[in-house]
């Protein structure tokens, strides 16, 4: 079971919240601000944080601010009726992984925290497992029953990027920047022969597919 900290200071809201969470499988810690929020985490295991920012003592800016300067790594979800884009820049900046406004819709809410948890789950483990198959990060390889593919570094990454977020469309330059940095010297037609080469090497794999988005770029698509 997750265990969920939400910091919020309007009773309401928190008891809210507590309901929606246990309703959906979760246990929720509560607090009243950032203060009340690091002495919950000095004490308890918490797998993500959800967050106002507007609250007394210590807001959710100075919250996530502290816990990213102490490598404090677990997912930040900031939840604000605040709307202003330079409001969201800042919550970017001190460190939350995604942000939310008020009033709350329950069902994004929760779509958003489980794909939180599932990306740091993969940051944490540094594998993805569809199906069968299971790329590992650190040995760089693919497994599928017992058969062991090793890869180029780069095949692997963009493999790895692709479907670490299946149904999500990358354009060239997304992978380009990320993969071979911005100061690469290689074109766009870098990533569309790498494409080719995990193709030709895992095509035949029924767990996963790799798709070409005319005019934009790739996306992986799981068919487990």
């Amino acid at each position: 079971m997750f265990h969920i900290l939400v910091v919020e200071d309007d009773k309401n809201t928190r008891e809210l919240m507590k309901a929606i969470l246990k309703a959906n499988g979760y246990l929720p810690f509560l607090a009243a601000n950032g203060m009340e929020a690091l002495s919950v985490i000095d004490s308890n295991h918490i797998d993500l944080i959800l967050t106002d920012i507007m609250m007394p003592v210590m807001d959710g800016y100075e919250l996530t601010k502290r816990l990213r300067e102490n490598n404090f790594e677990v997912p930040i979800l900031m939840i604000t009726a605040r709307q202003l884009p330079e409001d969201k820049h800042r919550g970017f900046i001190v460190g939350t992984d995604d942000y939310i406004t008020k009033p709350i819709d329950e069902e994004e809410m929760l779509l958003r925290i489980k794909a939180l948890l599932r990306r740091a789950k993969i940051v944490c483990d540094h594998q993805i497992s569809i199906g069968s198959v299971v790329l590992d990060y650190d040995s760089l390889t693919v497994r599928r029953d017992d058969s062991f593919v090793t890869l180029p570094p780069r095949e692997f990454y963009l493999m790895y990027k692709l479907l670490s977020c299946p149904g999500k469309i990358f354009t060239r330059v997304q992978l380009m920047d990320e993969i071979w940095g911005m100061d690469s010297e290689s074109t766009d037609n870098t990533v569309d022969v790498h494409i080719h080469r995990l193709r030709k090497k895992f095509g035949d794999y029924p767990d996963f597919s790799i798709e070409t988005v005319r005019g934009l770029g790739y996306r992986a698509v799981k068919n487990v």
